[in-house]
């Protein structure tokens, strides 16, 4: 298995944290609004991902203390991009769900970033495009451990 002491082990690690970088850089220039923050824009992913969820919920989630995601939602209920309604089990909760708006905001944004990323893919020869549809799943995996 990895081994970092073992030099190509520690120089594959390193050349996929440099490569996610900055491709995740790059496709985060590809926003619809520029208002909203990287951070915003994840919330509303992760609702859309996952549906409607407690502040504290989002908070795990997304890996920010409640205090701030608090502040997000409210941020985000400003700009009518979530709503807050009663939670069906709990009286002293709020479930967060994303509006239409946000949605339609969010599919143009997928839709960009998409092309975008199929733009770099036709870079790419059949061998080595085989090779990263191969690598979606495990990079996906990756991302939710």
């Amino acid at each position: 298995m990895l081994d970092l002491s073992r030099a190509e082990d520690a120089a594959a690690v390193n050349s996929l944290r440099s490569a996610v970088m900055r491709l995740s850089r790059r496709l985060r220039h590809q926003r619809v609004d520029e208002s909203l923050s990287p951070t915003e824009m994840s919330v509303l992913g992760t609702l859309s991902l996952c549906g409607s969820a407690t502040p504290g919920e989002l908070a795990r989630k997304e890996h920010v203390q409640p205090p701030s995601m608090t502040r997000i939602v409210a941020l985000l209920e400003a700009k009518g991009l979530v709503r807050l309604e009663p939670h069906p089990d709990d009286r002293r909760q709020k479930l967060v769900t994303r509006t239409e708006r946000a949605e339609t905001m969010l599919e143009e944004s997928r839709r960009k970033r998409n092309a975008f990323l199929a733009g770099l893919v036709e870079g790419l020869d059949e061998e080595e495009w085989a090779k990263l549809r191969a690598a979606a799943p495990v990079l996906e995996k990756l991302a939710h451990l």
